[in-house]
């Protein structure tokens, strides 16, 4: 007998584009209603009898939203009325470590948020929220990514560790930007990250991304500018058949995790997250009485 599907791999940049079948069998389709408005679509998979929820971040045909107006509280809070208790998200950063190349996979292990405009919060207005941020991310969760990897991802290199700094878009940044977020210890820069990952932590879900590098951000190497083209020229044209084996290495890198560490007990901080406010007694079970009603913006 199948148990209910407890993880959701929350696709990124080429989700839509997945050749067929990659996933399994899709099984059913829903948007969820919450107090943020709909999720995105929320499709159910199933893999030689393994079910898990997936979801593209940026749209169903192709990229028709960018990161600063994905509405990832209502993502984040769908998963939870699903019974999610594991999240791998999958991002497309740029590169600014040299240790890196287009078409590498990588386990994140920080984050530096540099986002401006997203609400970041279920806890709008409210005494509750202040949560530790270490670990980062899910270790037991990065722990399976990394056995399931060791296992083969079809020449596809992979780091189990960095710093990804998130940043508002949707524009890319400038050169001074990069050497910026360079000197503040990030080896990649994403717009996606943030605020879902914290967001995941405050409903005590389990999250842990994969990125795939997708190209050299401005700055790192002399990149001419090439009109029309992907990222203007920023990656070059002979990597661009790693990027995309990268790609579509992950979802069977999240569902092989995923399958190995179901069902198992979730002793890790993410699942206890909010423990404080509850044994303060000002919270209770239901994750739906933690959350405050959206502010209406004026205007």
């Amino acid at each position: 007998m199948r148990g209910l599907p407890r993880t959701l791999l929350l696709g990124g940049s080429g989700a839509y584009s997945l050749p067929e079948g990659t996933l399994g069998r899709r099984l059913s389709s829903r948007r969820v209603r919450t107090p943020f408005g709909f999720s995105n679509p929320v499709h159910l998979f199933e893999a030689d009898g393994f079910r898990f929820f997936f979801l593209s971040r940026h749209g169903e045909r192709g990229y028709e939203k960018t990161a600063p107006f994905v509405n990832y509280r209502a993502n984040i809070y769908a998963a939870k009325t699903l019974g999610v208790e594991r999240i791998v998200a999958w991002t497309g950063p740029g590169i600014l470590s040299a240790k890196y190349r287009p078409g590498d996979l990588v386990l994140p292990d920080d984050l530096l948020d540099f986002t401006k405009n997203r609400p970041s919060t279920f806890y709008e207005g409210k005494g509750i929220g202040f949560l530790r941020q270490f670990p980062v991310f899910c270790e037991p969760l990065r722990a399976e990514l990394r056995a399931a990897w060791g296992k083969g991802t079809g020449g596809v290199r992979m780091h189990a560790g960095g710093t990804y700094a998130c940043t508002e878009g949707p524009r890319l940044e400038t050169p001074a930007e990069i050497r910026f977020l360079a000197s503040a210890g990030a080896d990649m820069v994403g717009m996606t990250l943030c605020p879902e990952a914290f967001l995941a932590r405050e409903l005590e879900i389990c999250y842990a991304p994969v990125g795939y590098l997708t190209n050299y951000a401005e700055g790192v190497k002399p990149l001419p500018y090439r009109r029309g083209k992907l990222f203007e020229g920023m990656l070059p044209e002979e990597a661009a058949g790693r990027v995309e084996r990268a790609k579509n290495a992950i979802p069977a890198l999240a569902v092989a995790a995923a399958r190995e560490i179901a069902g198992g007990k979730r002793d890790c901080p993410c699942a206890a997250s909010m423990e404080r406010y509850r044994r303060r007694g000002i919270i209770g079970d239901d994750f739906r009485e933690w959350v405050a009603s959206p502010r209406r913006r004026s205007g």
